[in-house]
């Protein structure tokens, strides 16, 4: 094969290997010092964005306008208390995520949101309550709200990136080299020269589709930094289950992918072998509220529900789930939970007044009024009738079960799901239990009292949370059951950093002219968040990540 040379790519000051958010924020900060770049990435242009193009663009911020305007008090201390009560570092390895954590609580309680907001990125005024948590004060979750989405979700924080990076095109400051994938990093001297790789073949596939791999020919690029931001392993499979920790049982058999196949960790691999330390490998990201694609883009490609605290949630035979994994509190206790029960499934029960208000779904093709900025179809979230996206996987959807009565909606589910036996006599108990304690105004129910808590909050009775009703109610039906399985979706170590994002070898040296940034550190330090994520922390990480790179190449 004969190598291809792309015109300038040799007078580059900069490779950035991969086209994400964290990619594009690299590049925006290099190109701000008048550096010259080359990105790489293996997909076509139409995948630009990566992952983040895909998010709701929920982002955590502390202390910030829209929460004081909904009355919430938060402060970087309080924060700073949530996100290590999660995180449990306990590790040798975590010295460097620790101080990765620290600083980003301080970005995310100070420049921020005014950073962004001077780029054009504006917010969603209502905040949202994700992991609420359900132990004590020290523990795992949010004590207030802090989810702000981005007017124009995951798009709406790439744009100014992707407008960045078109304008360093024009200025002759950035190269972009599509389907182009990295096979080796060149180390010479101990230090990391350039990325050696393979060109593969034009490809019309649209943004997350399979877009081949037949070679076409090879390349060699050389710059005095690279910068790996090819994100984690959620879209392969064999590579999940390969790290799946121990804690949380045995792997699933069956998963839908939250991402798309092509993030499958491979650039990892290649880091590793020229050095770099991998730590963390076995702490991991997965949702269990995951309902397969009525429409999908990629293989096994599920959607995640955003819930809100009233369904009542069973496991595959129908045995109630204990406190306090509740819809939205802990995603990994959850899933640990599930996981131990030997199925991959379990069962959301609600009515279609909850739905109607608590059902949202991630990603920001489900959410065309929050990523269109149309204020006219966000106007309909207030009316009678769930969401169209929500209605349209009721519809067409193949895990939804909608019935008038009990026995009718058990029926449903028994023949959705026919290789597990359901208790039906024991999800109409708990059921015919839980409506009992609706008849006070208070309840030994924990999961009752916490949705009654929750419209202590404005935000969450204005738009979140039901009133509180009996799941037996006609008024508040028809009945419905939702089949939810496992659906992968981030990795949480990666590449260990310094604070420079510039990767470290195993004995935490330094590796000259390699940097790490996004899912592909861990977002930071090889594991920002530790064991357990407070959720809008990843696009912040690579946000994050991204922007302390870009600023430590510039500086050499």
């Amino acid at each position: 094969m004969t190598a291809v040379k792309a015109f300038g790519t040799d007078a580059a000051d900069a490779i950035v290997v991969g086209a994400g958010l964290s990619g594009l924020v690299t590049a925006a900060e290099l190109v701000d010092a008048g550096k010259r770049v080359l990105i790489v990435d293996q997909e076509p242009e139409a995948s630009l964005g990566g992952q983040a193009w895909w998010s709701l663009g929920g982002l955590f911020l502390i202390d910030s306008p829209e929460q004081r305007r909904m009355g919430i008090r938060d402060s970087l201390e309080l924060a700073t208390q949530d996100w290590f009560g999660s995180a449990g570092f306990d590790r040798d390895e975590d010295a460097w995520p620790r101080r990765w954590a620290e600083a980003y609580l301080d970005f995310a309680a100070g420049e921020k949101r005014a950073w962004l907001h001077e780029k054009g990125v504006r917010f969603f005024p209502v905040v949202g309550w994700a992991e609420r948590g359900g132990y004590t004060a020290s523990g795992h979750g949010n004590s207030v709200p802090r989810f702000h989405i981005a007017w124009g979700t995951g798009p709406g924080i790439l744009d100014p990136f992707i407008a960045h990076m078109r304008e360093g095109v024009q200025r002759g400051l950035i190269i972009a080299r599509h389907r182009h994938r990295v096979d080796e990093l060149i180390v010479e001297d101990g230090a990391v020269v350039g990325v050696r790789g393979q060109v593969l073949e034009r490809s019309g596939a649209g943004r997350g589709e399979a877009s081949g791999r037949e070679i076409v020919g090879d390349f060699e690029f050389r710059a005095g930094a690279v910068v790996v931001a090819s994100g984690g392993i959620g879209g392969n499979h064999d590579l999940v289950r390969k790290h799946w920790p121990q804690r949380l049982g045995t792997p699933p058999k069956t998963m839908l992918s939250g991402v798309p196949a092509h993030v499958d960790g491979a650039m990892l691999g290649v880091a590793e072998t020229a050095g770099a330390h991998l730590i963390n490998g076995d702490r991991m990201w997965h949702y269990t509220e995951g309902i397969t694609n009525w429409a999908p883009v990629w293989d096994k490609h599920g959607i995640r529900i955003l819930p809100g605290p009233s369904s009542l949630w069973f496991d595959a035979a129908g045995k109630r789930l204990p406190v306090p994994f509740f819809p939205g509190f802990d995603t990994l206790g959850t899933l640990e939970h599930i996981v131990a029960t030997g199925y991959d499934h379990s069962w959301f029960v609600l009515t279609q007044k909850i739905i109607e208000k608590e059902f949202a779904l991630s990603g920001s093709e489900q959410n065309p009024d929050l990523m269109g900025k149309d204020l006219g179809l966000l106007a309909k979230r207030v009316v009678l009738g769930a969401p169209g996206p929500v209605e349209a996987f009721m519809q067409k959807g193949v895990d939804f079960v909608v019935a008038e009565t009990l026995p009718e909606l058990l029926i449903g589910m028994q023949r959705l799901a026919p290789e597990v036996e359901l208790d039906t006599a024991r999800v109409e108990r708990e059921i015919v239990a839980r409506d009992r304690e609706m008849d006070n105004d208070f309840a030994k129910d924990l999961q009752v009292t916490a949705l009654r808590g929750a419209r202590n909050y404005r935000g969450d009775k204005l738009i979140r949370v039901a009133s509180p009703h009996k799941i037996l109610d006609p008024k508040a039906g028809p009945l419905i059951a939702v089949k939810l399985h496992i659906l992968t979706r981030k990795s949480l170590g990666g590449v260990e950093t310094n604070l420079g994002s510039q990767a470290l070898d195993a004995n935490g040296e330094p590796i000259p002219g390699l940097y790490a940034v996004g899912e592909a550190s861990g977002f930071g330090g090889g594991g920002v968040h530790g064991y357990r994520s407070l959720e809008g922390t990843f696009l912040g990480g690579c946000l994050f990540s991204g922007r302390q790179a870009g600023r430590a190449v510039s500086a050499l």
